[in-house]
């Protein structure tokens, strides 16, 4: 018998209804003006950018429509319920969200990223509050991408209530910290994978770097979500670029497969048949 270990692939990114062939999805908030933030989703290869659709965000301070800058044959716009602290409240943004994609015939009419905030200091998610607005939104037909703590058993409940996807966050919202807890990831995706291998699970949350981006890539995830680190960058549209690269790097080493880590060294070359020089002869 065989104990070669089957090769992984790279089949697209399924999420409910919704294919993807990329795997870095981007955020449009905190971006200097709509310029800026169009050179950025460009230089980031992303297919999904995520909108937050509270009415008092979808409108600048010059009463330009962020939905004006996004190209909608280019990209899929996937509606966020940033800034809601009740489920109630994030089922009735989630609801908007739906309503304006429909006007604009967007593919992901009927999907949602899920964010039930704790408080307004930690930004973490409430988890009671998302299993509450899990279960209603899927009730009303929704595909549901519920942002999560690195919990596993949480992230456990929350697809079991019937989340399309959950996304643990790599560390608090905006803090550029990165993958805090790399054996939390870990063991979320073997737990949320236990019975579908390809059930998707994203780290949303906490990048800074794109090594933050590779790491979570490199520990098997299906995919990033980032927005701060891109917008606040001191060159925006150049570290998009870098995260582009840094999904797309930490995936082939996933599905290359890393060597095992050791205590001791382990020689490139073997000590057998090498022949030794002696100074002299």
């Amino acid at each position: 018998m065989s104990t070669t270990t089957p090769q992984r692939r790279d089949d697209p990114l399924r999420i409910g209804p919704i294919t993807l062939n990329r795997r870095l999805i981007v955020g449009t908030g905190k971006y200097a003006d709509y310029t800026q933030m169009q050179q950025a989703l460009d230089a980031s290869g992303a297919e999904v950018v995520t909108v937050a659709v509270r009415r008092e965000r979808l409108v600048n301070e010059r009463g330009e429509s962020l939905l004006n800058f996004i190209d909608t044959r280019r990209y899929m716009i996937l509606p966020n319920t940033a800034g809601c602290f009740s489920a109630e409240d994030a089922v009735r943004v989630a609801r908007l969200g739906r309503d304006i994609l429909e006007q604009l015939d967007n593919p992901g009419a009927a999907w949602v990223k899920l964010e039930v905030l704790g408080d307004r200091k930690t930004l973490l998610p409430d988890p009671v509050g998302t299993l509450e607005a899990t279960r209603e939104l899927v009730k009303e037909g929704f595909c549901v991408l519920a942002y999560a703590s690195d919990d596993p058993i949480t992230a456990q409940r929350i697809r079991d209530a019937g989340a399309a996807c959950v996304m643990p966050a790599g560390s608090p919202i905006g803090s550029g910290q990165g993958v805090l807890n790399r054996n939390n990831i870990v063991l979320t995706l073997s737990l949320l994978k236990d019975k579908d291998p390809n059930y998707p699970v994203i780290v949303d949350a906490g990048v800074g770097a794109a090594s933050d981006v590779a790491v979570a890539m490199e520990l098997g995830a299906d995919g990033v979500l980032l927005n701060t680190a891109i917008a606040h960058a001191q060159n925006p549209v150049l570290m998009a670029h870098a995260m582009k690269q840094a999904c797309e790097a930490g995936r082939a080493c996933y599905l290359a497969g890393r060597i095992p880590k050791r205590l001791y060294a382990s020689a490139s070359s073997p000590w057998e048949g090498t022949i030794s020089y002696i100074p002299g002869e």
